[in-house]
């Protein structure tokens, strides 16, 4: 017979894994086409010349080069302007 009576289990170990989310090569760094430049979760940067945006928002290179982050403006569907990232391959 147990000596003590039956406890819940552990309320520790509910923390989810890190994404690993952020830039990958920065500015001046050359890129290879595949390479991941950044992931992220959302549109905080946009893609520009020389790469793509992926299903999960990840940017990566198509073509060879270095990386270049650059600001520009852009209006919203509401008629409102604002600054956005753009990351490019030159």
């Amino acid at each position: 017979m147990a000596h003590t009576k039956a406890k819940s289990t552990t309320k520790l170990g509910r923390d989810s894994e890190s994404k690993r989310l952020g830039v990958k090569l920065f500015d001046g760094q050359v890129a290879l086409p595949g390479n991941i430049i950044i992931r992220q979760r959302g549109s905080k940067f946009w893609p520009g010349t020389g790469v793509r945006i992926g299903s999960d928002d990840t940017i990566y290179a198509v073509t060879k080069g270095k990386v270049k982050f650059s600001t520009r403006k852009k209006l919203n569907y509401d008629g409102n302007r604002r600054i956005i990232k753009v990351v490019s391959i030159i």
